[in-house]
């Protein structure tokens, strides 16, 4: 035993930088799987935290082949009413708020700002919530809230909150019911607070599409039988037969999406829920489980490497008595053992990672006590890497007679490079595919960005003015009294912030058209550079008038047949149609959306996010100190969120960011372990034909001769490669891209550049070890050999 671990020392002390970059490499391979797995972890159980989740569902309505998630209440109170096998229901408004507010402590006045629903009393049934005081079965009335922990630890420290008070701007006090535990992050509900719906709040408002229902039932099973059921027995008001006809060729549906599965779905419009693409996840894990195969294929091909060179030694030993089987559970053990010091140098890169500005791309905890399962199976993965890397080598070395072996020389088995050339083809597949995929996810994201949206955000600035909506007039001429203003405009929502816009169903004509509607202020259309393709843009009487104005886009010009001078009855008249400005994510086509000038009878809230429109050239930042300046004069107490549009435009997209970013980090990593391999294989190749090369030295072989012979078996094995890796990285990309309706081109050159990454990389480092073999001694290569 002894002499096998001295023989083994001496072969790595040889081969030192091919054993420490394996080393290196594997250990940064079992470093990324860790981090790669909590963050699926993270996400694969987003919404599995409440209670009896299963039977926890969202009911959306499908026009055309459209789903929505927004209903009209009365429509919602009748679905939840239909089935016995409905055990709660409850409605919620669309989407999670942003809510401002404040306490007042000794006469001091301290902000907050948190997520907020505003829900009815039985979502505290539909959704577990853990209550640390107070409980659902006190009355739920308007002007109520229930309250997370940490916010109350926020406000009041450890003192009780329940009966106590929080002011919202617009809303008057809000009276604490109860504090319930915090939800964890991987959670839609995570640190939100929630207030009481007004019990006759749109209760009989079949118009107003805003809510969004929640269920939960007695098995999950009966959840079609729940949608069946209702479609028979739904009678619709007067005047909204079709909205709700269920026969086969109207194109109206209903369906129920299991909670823990909305955190994917990604043909619903307006969904405020957290999004993630599971096609992303999966290529993700797809790369997890490459770079651990990559990295075992690097340490097979080490171990089997060294087979040649140890195989004289072990031999002797089962000519002096050792046992077969009792030496290859020593040759098993060595491998084993470098593969779990290669695991525990992983949790040492995983803790360093940690502690890195790149671990804000991942979502997930990554504190190892916080994932043992994922710690623990990793560590038998690295043993199971060990066992397989090892056994080979090991059966190998011990499957011949000891007298053959001692009379013959095993420098490099033809079985055996075949081998290691096999499994080399296989990391340069592995790194053909992840360099075509990780360019098309820089280019898709570079698409998002910088693709027209149909107005000009590059100058913007924007702010939500809400708590000093009454003094608008006064900030916009103070805003545009400053040199590098250019001009201010208003929205009742932030452009290109979200998939989810306020949406409403209309009646039009002979039918009902339904439009995501955007009110803003009359100036919008002008400030903002979007084209009017027809008509007019709005004017100021327009504000003046009993019923608004309309500006469509040609989406719903085309789908509803409009024309200037239509009517929506009691909203207003159809002014102007505009181009197809894309005021959703690239994500979604785009459909039928209005912008909306309020006339006198408004029963909505006012436009009070600030378009800020600067002058070119301008000093951008100094533009920002003074909007800054400004509202501190309006309201010193509180802080506002003043941001450039660009940056708008990326929140949108950051989970793609955040999981491009994350791919593109990851298929780095496997292609660096891949190309370590490829430079280890290439030293012991050199180093074993040492003597090869110096008989050709010689015999008058030239350096150049050499390193051209070398790189020829290369090159054949990267061609063949990247034959294999092109349909299957287009194929995947293409798949990947159907989450997109708009989408960059599959450009030919990325894949040409893929193959010339690679064959720099490779033969320079073909190059490099050959010449320095090449260039030494030749006579001293062949004595000793």
């Amino acid at each position: 035993m002894k002499t096998i671990f001295r023989n083994f020392l001496r072969t790595v002390r040889r081969f030192k930088m091919a054993v420490a970059l394996n080393m290196l490499g594997l250990s940064v391979a079992f470093a990324a799987f860790m981090v790669i797995m909590m963050q699926l972890h993270y996400d694969f159980s987003y919404d599995k935290c409440y209670k009896d989740h299963d039977r926890i569902f969202r009911l959306e309505y499908s026009r055309d082949a459209s789903y929505q998630t927004v209903l009209a209440r009365p429509f919602i109170e009748q679905f939840i009413e239909s089935s016995p096998y409905i055990v709660a229901g409850a409605l919620t408004n669309s989407g999670s708020l942003t809510t401002r507010f404040h306490i007042e402590k000794n006469g001091e006045r301290f902000p907050f700002e948190e997520k907020s629903f505003v829900v009815t009393p039985d979502f505290f049934k539909v959704f577990s919530f853990d209550f640390v005081e107070g409980s659902i079965d006190t009355y739920i009335s308007p002007s109520t809230a229930f309250i997370p922990l940490s916010l109350s630890r926020k406000l009041f420290g450890n003192e009780p909150a329940v009966g106590k008070q929080f002011y919202v701007e617009g809303w008057g006090n809000q009276t604490i019911l109860a504090v319930f535990r915090d939800f964890p992050q991987n959670s839609s509900l995570n640190s939100c607070l929630f207030f009481a719906q007004h019990p006759n709040e749109s209760k009989e408002e079949w118009r107003n599409w805003t809510y969004i229902a929640y269920i939960r039932v007695n098995d999950p099973s009966n959840a079609s039988v729940i949608i069946d059921n209702f479609k028979r027995n739904f009678e619709p008001p007067e005047g909204r037969e079709g909205q709700f006809d269920w026969t086969e060729n109207a194109g109206v549906d209903l369906r129920l999406t299991p909670i823990q599965d909305v955190h994917y779905v990604s043909d619903v419009r307006h969904d405020p829920a957290p999004k993630a693409s599971k096609q992303m996840l999966m290529i993700l894990f797809a790369i997890a489980v490459v770079i651990v195969i990559i990295a075992g294929i690097n340490f097979t091909n080490f171990s089997t490497a060294l087979a040649p060179m140890r195989v004289r030694s072990i031999n002797t030993q089962r000519v002096l008595g050792a046992l077969p089987g009792f030496l290859r559970l020593s040759l098993v053990t060595e491998v084993v053992v470098i593969s779990l010091i290669a695991y525990l140098g992983a949790i040492l890169f995983v803790d360093l990672f940690n502690g890195t500005p790149l671990a804000q791309l991942i979502d997930a905890d990554l504190s190892l006590t916080a994932h043992p399962l994922i710690v623990g199976g990793t560590a038998l993965t690295a043993l199971l890497a060990g066992l397989l890397a090892g056994m080979y080598p090991a059966f190998y070395m011990t499957s011949f007679a000891p007298a053959m072996v001692l009379n013959s020389s095993f420098g490099l088995s033809p079985k055996g490079k075949k081998l290691r050339n096999t499994l080399i083809g296989v990391q340069y597949v592995a790194s053909f595919a992840l360099i075509i995929g990780t360019s098309f996810v820089y280019l898709q994201n570079h698409f998002m960005h910088n693709s027209p949206l149909g107005y000009d955000k590059d100058e913007l600035i924007t702010v939500n003015i809400g708590r000093i909506q009454n003094s608008r007039d006064a900030f916009t001429n103070q805003i545009k009294a400053y040199s590098g203003v250019e001009d201010v405009t208003y929205g009742e929502a932030l452009v290109s912030s979200s998939d989810s816009y306020m949406g409403w169903g209309r009646p039009f004509k002979e039918g009902n058209i339904s439009f995501t509607c955007i009110p803003v202020h009359y100036t919008f259309l002008k400030v903002m550079g979007i084209e009017i393709t027809e008509g007019r843009d709005f004017r100021e009487e327009d504000a003046n008038m009993q019923f608004g104005a309309f500006v469509f886009n040609e989406a719903a010009r085309r789908k509803y047949d409009m024309e200037i001078g239509d009517v929506i009855p009691s909203q207003g008249e159809v002014v102007g149609f505009m181009s197809d400005v894309k005021f959703a994510s690239f994500r979604l086509a785009v459909e039928p959306m209005a912008f909306y000038v309020w006339g006198t009878q408004n029963w909505g809230s006012q436009p009070n996010h600030a378009y800020i429109k600067m002058k070119a050239g301008v000093n951008k930042r100094a533009v920002m100190s003074h909007i800054h300046s400004t509202l501190a004069e309006f309201d010193p107490a509180n802080t506002y969120d003043v941001r450039f549009y660009d940056d708008v435009v990326q929140r949108m997209y950051e989970k793609e960011i955040a999981l491009s970013s994350l791919i593109t980090l990851f298929s780095l990593i496997a292609i660096f372990i891949a190309i370590v391999g490829v430079f280890g294989l290439v030293i012991f190749d050199s180093e074993c034909r040492r003597k090869e090369i110096g008989i050709r030295k010689v015999l008058g072989a030239s350096t150049l001769g050499i390193i051209v012979m070398f790189n020829k078996v290369y090159f054949k094995i990267l061609i063949v490669c990247f034959v294999i890796a092109t349909p299957l990285a287009w194929y995947a990309v293409t798949r990947w891209l159907e989450n997109f309706a708009y989408k960059t081109p599959l450009h030919w050159w990325v894949y040409l550049l893929a193959f010339a990454a690679v064959a720099a990389i490779t033969v320079c480092t073909v190059t490099f070890q050959n010449w320095r073999v090449a260039n030494d001694d030749p006579v001293k290569a062949i004595k000793s050999e």
